[in-house]
């Protein structure tokens, strides 16, 4: 019936009568200190601004008219600045000493979120002289596209219906941006990038069916039996060896999460900055010694072994 709590803040005491009532007398300490607020609700600090309209995420559906940003489009909006932050990483290595615009493409543009926000960040945000072209095979989308860049008077930004393979519509390019190229889309992306001597390099590896149809190494039978295993890690040494020509070409190349798993279970970037530098032949050995250690011949090895 009796209670004496001692703390950093105070002493309490606690009695309770035979009748049941209870009485409390407390004394403050000393070594009481505001209380500080311990909340993990911060607002997160994004690249571009989340109160104001923005023309290209009203017209894709992103924001409201007043610049709020729509619940079921919120993972969209955190991707296209995770893309911005990679792309704000780089810019150094943008410089352009030659007084003439940057040349970027974007291959496999699609409906264009990142291609707009690229743009608008380099050009709008921080007055890079750029020309962005986006290539996409489907006419209808180019010519949305189009429309919307024209309506916000991007000059410098023009779609075109057209194909990566066979695209000559270039020839010196500063940044190669190629986000979910289907497969070996990818590859001659990637190729196209090294032909040009590109600056950057930001891809985004999409359905990397190749190796899985040839990936064959009885040491590995007990694993590569299940499909989905086999899929995923077709996939991933699609990519290493990918990062790895790469670097061979004189890329520093890395291999980033672009964004969670949670989102799509396609979440690998693969960044790289033209250093200059040539690998040395180990290099070239070791691709080869795994390649043949998987049974695999990559698109990519043999469009840069192509003169």
């Amino acid at each position: 019936r009796q209670l004496e709590v001692s703390a950093v803040c105070g002493q309490a005491h606690v009695l309770v009568s035979k009748k049941g009532q209870v009485t409390i007398k407390e004394k403050k300490g000393t070594g009481c200190v505001k209380q500080r607020d311990l909340s993990h609700n911060r607002k997160k600090r994004y690249l571009l601004d989340t109160e104001r309209p923005i023309g290209f995420l009203v017209d894709l559906g992103v924001q409201t008219p007043e610049g709020k940003i729509v619940n079921a489009r919120y993972d969209k909006f955190r991707q296209i600045n995770r893309y911005l932050e990679f792309v704000r990483d780089i810019l150094p290595n943008l410089a352009n000493e030659e007084g003439r615009p940057l040349q970027i493409i974007d291959f496999g543009c699609g409906k264009s979120y990142l291609t707009f926000a690229l743009y608008y960040y380099l050009k709008v945000m921080n007055n890079y002289d750029i020309r962005v072209t986006g290539l996409d095979l489907k006419k209808d989308v180019i010519e949305t596209c189009q429309a919307l860049a024209d309506k916000f008077g991007y000059d410098g930004l023009k779609f075109l219906v057209g194909d990566i393979g066979t695209y000559e519509g270039a020839t010196q390019v500063d940044m190669v941006v190629t986000l979910h190229a289907c497969d070996t889309a990818t590859d001659y992306a990637l190729a196209k990038a090294v032909k040009w001597n590109a600056k950057v390099i930001l891809s985004v590896p999409c359905c990397q069916h190749e190796l899985n149809r040839q990936l064959k190494c009885p040491a590995l039978a007990p694993v590569l039996k299940y499909g989905i295993i086999k899929e995923r890690m077709a996939a991933l040494m699609t990519d290493a060896i990918r990062a790895n020509l790469l670097e061979e070409q004189g890329y520093d190349t890395q291999l980033l999460e672009f964004i969670d798993m949670e989102n799509t279970p396609k979440n690998l970037l693969i960044r790289a900055v033209k250093k200059g530098h040539m690998r040395g032949r180990a290099k070239t050995a070791q691709i080869a010694e795994l390649e043949t250690f998987l049974n695999v011949s990559p698109t990519l090895e043999k469009l840069l072994n192509m003169k």
